[in-house]
C-alpha cells in the first residue's frame, strides 16, 4: 500500500497524526494508495516554514520570482503526461481530458510570469508643489489554497502561481480524495529552485480546513468547492480577519434559440454535460429550449451522440480510448445515481438512462462490475420546481427545460441561485447582444458552452456561485494577493511653511 506524505519546508514529510483516508482507484474500486490527514500540529508546522520563507522570498525582486516559474513552467511541460496520468488513476477522468486540465493550470503559470509587468503601479509626478506620490502592490504574507477533486491539478494551479509570483508563501490543501498530484507539484518547483518554505502541502479534513482558516498567521484564504462549504469558508475566515475568494457551486445553463444550428448545439451540449463525468463546475447540466420544435430536434440528436459514447477506463495508450470515465468515488456515484431517483419521482423524463452501464473495451462491450462507473443521462421535462433543476448534481445528468420564448428561458437563468457560467446558442446578434448585457452570470459563452476565461482574463461567478470581492487568475488574482500601498513624497527646498493644522492640501 503506498503511503502518501505531506510536504513541508521543501520536503516530504511524513503524517504523524495516525489518521488516514484511502485514495480509490476509480476504475476498479480498488484502495490504491493512503493519505495521511494532518493534525493541527502538522498544520502549524506548515505556517510556520512558510511564514519563515516570507522575508527573503518577498524581498525577491519580481523578475527572479517569476525565472523560478520560467523554470516551472518548463519542467511540468516536460511532465505533463506524468501529472495527466496521476489524475487519471485517482480522479478517473479519461487521460486526454487530464492532459487538457494540466495545460489549463499551465496557462495561469505563463500569466504569473509576467508579474514585473503586472505589479506596476501608478505615478503621478508634481500632485503639489514639490510632491509627487506612486503606488506600489505588496505581498499579504502567508496565504492558502482549498482545492476540490475535480481538478487536481488546475484548480491549485489557478492560485499558486499568481501568490508566489507576488511574493507570497503558500500553503495548499488538496483533496484528500486524489492529492498526489500536489505532491508532483511540489517537486517539481522545488526542482526548479523555489526556496525551501515557500510552497508547502498539508492533506486534511475538516480539521485542517479550520486550522488553516483560524491560524493568526494566514492573511488569505482561496477555495473552490460547493456551495455550503464556500459560504462556511468565507464566514469563517473573513470572521478570523482573513482576505477570501470562495467560488461556490453552479448550475450552469445552455440557452438553444429556434435559430441555432442544432448539430453544434448538440456537439456542443454531449461534451460540457459529459465531459470529464459531469464533475465540473462549469458542466453545462440544464439546456434550456426555446420553442417545442428546437427540444424535440435537439433530443433526437443528443440521443445518437450519447449513444456512440464510449464509457472506460480513459488510461493512457487504452484504445479506442473512452469519452467518460468513472466518478471519483462509491458515495459520489451512490449521490448521482440517487439524483436520478429522485428526478423519476419528481416526473422528469429519463430520455437516457446511465446506470448500470457497459464499458468499451477492445474485445467489445463488457457489464461493469467494479469502478465507479456511470454512463450519460438524459431528462426531459425538466421543471423550476425539480430538486434536479434547483440542486448541483456533479456528475453526467443533463436536464431539458422547455421554454416558451427568450424572456422565459433567460428569467430561468436569472432567478437560479448559482450564477457561475451560462452560454447561449444561436445565429441572432441582436439576442446574443441583449442576452450577454441582462443575464446574471459571472462568465457567458456566445455558441460556445463553456466559457471558462484564459488566465489573462479572472474565473468567477455571480450570486451564490462566489463568495468575496475577487475572482480567482487573472489581474483579480493579483489584486486578491496583494494590498496596495501610496506614497507621497517631497524632499527638502529650504523653504520652510510653519506649523498647519489644516487637513493639508497639496495643490
Amino acid at each position: 500500500m503506498h503511503i502518501l506524505t505531506h510536504w513541508i519546508d521543501n520536503a516530504p514529510t511524513a503524517g504523524t497524526s495516525g489518521h488516514s483516508s484511502d485514495v480509490f482507484h476509480p476504475a476498479t474500486g480498488t484502495v490504491q494508495a493512503q493519505v495521511p490527514l494532518a493534525s493541527a500540529a502538522e498544520v502549524n508546522a506548515a505556517v510556520a516554514s512558510a511564514k519563515a520563507a516570507f522575508p527573503d522570498w518577498s524581498a525577491q525582486p519580481p523578475l527572479r520570482r517569476a525565472r523560478v516559474l520560467f523554470r516551472f513552467r518548463e519542467i511540468f511541460e516536460r511532465r505533463l503526461d506524468e501529472v495527466a496520468t496521476l489524475i487519471n488513476r485517482e480522479h478517473g477522468k479519461v487521460f486526454s481530458d487530464a492532459k487538457g486540465e494540466a495545460t489549463r493550470g499551465l496557462e495561469v503559470v505563463e500569466f504569473a510570469t509576467g508579474i514585473p509587468q503586472l505589479l506596476k503601479g501608478e505615478f503621478t509626478e508634481q500632485v503639489g508643489t514639490g510632491v509627487d506620490s506612486w503606488s506600489m502592490r505588496q505581498p499579504l504574507g502567508v496565504v492558502a489554497g482549498i482545492t476540490p477533486f475535480n481538478f487536481p491539478a488546475m484548480v491549485p494551479m489557478w492560485m499558486f502561481p499568481v501568490a508566489i509570483a507576488c511574493g507570497n508563501t503558500f500553503i495548499l490543501k488538496p483533496s484528500e480524495r486524489d492529492p498526489s498530484a500536489a505532491i508532483l507539484i511540489a517537486e517539481m518547483l522545488k526542482e526548479a529552485g523555489l526556496p525551501d518554505g515557500v510552497f508547502n502541502v498539508i492533506h486534511g479534513d475538516k480539521l485542517a480546513v479550520d486550522t488553516l482558516l483560524q491560524h493568526p498567521d494566514i492573511a488569505a484564504v482561496s477555495f473552490v468547492g460547493s456551495t455550503p462549504i464556500a459560504e462556511y469558508v468565507y464566514t469563517q475566515g473573513t470572521k478570523a480577519g482573513k482576505r477570501i475568494q470562495a467560488l461556490g457551486g453552479a448550475k450552469n445553463h445552455m440557452v438553444v434559440m429556434p435559430d441555432a444550428d442544432l448539430d453544434q448545439a448538440a456537439d456542443a451540449l454531449v461534451g460540457a454535460a459529459y465531459g470529464s463525468a459531469g464533475e465540473r463546475c462549469m458542466a453545462i447540466s440544464i439546456a434550456v429550449t426555446v420553442g417545442a420544435e428546437t427540444a424535440d430536434n435537439l433530443i433526437s440528436r443528443l440521443t445518437s451522440r450519447i449513444a456512440n459514447l464510449k464509457l472506460g477506463s480513459g488510461a493512457p495508450g487504452t484504445s479506442p480510448e473512452a469519452d467518460l470515465g468513472p466518478v471519483v468515488t462509491q458515495a459520489h456515484l451512490d449521490k448521482v445515481t440517487s439524483y436520478v431517483a429522485i428526478g423519476l419521482e419528481e416526473g422528469a423524463e429519463l430520455v437516457v438512462d446511465g446506470r448500470n452501464p457497459r464499458l468499451t473495451t477492445e474485445n467489445g462491450q463488457l457489464t461493469t462490475e467494479n469502478g465507479f462507473y456511470l454512463g450519460a443521462c438524459l431528462f426531459d421535462h425538466v421543471k423550476p420546481d425539480m430538486r434536479i433543476y434547483k440542486e448541483e448534481i456533479f456528475g453526467p445528468v443533463l436536464g431539458i427545460v422547455r421554454a416558451s420564448n427568450f424572456e422565459t428561458a433567460l428569467q430561468l437563468i436569472n432567478d437560479h441561485e448559482f450564477g457561475n457560467g451560462t452560454s447561449l446558442f444561436t445565429r441572432d446578434g441582436d439576442t446574443a447582444r441583449d442576452f450577454t448585457r441582462r443575464v446574471q452570470a459571472g462568465m457567458v459563452g456566445i455558441n460556445v458552452p463553456i466559457p471558462v476565461p484564459m488566465a489573462f482574463h479572472s474565473f468567477g461567478g455571480w450570486k451564490r456561485s462566489l463568495f468575496g470581492d475577487h475572482a480567482v487568475h487573472g489581474p483579480e488574482g493579483v489584486r486578491f494577493y496583494t494590498r496596495i500601498k501610496t506614497v507621497t513624497s517631497r524632499w527638502p527646498t529650504g523653504i520652510r511653511t510653519g506649523v498647519d493644522t489644516k487637513m493639508p492640501t497639496l495643490g
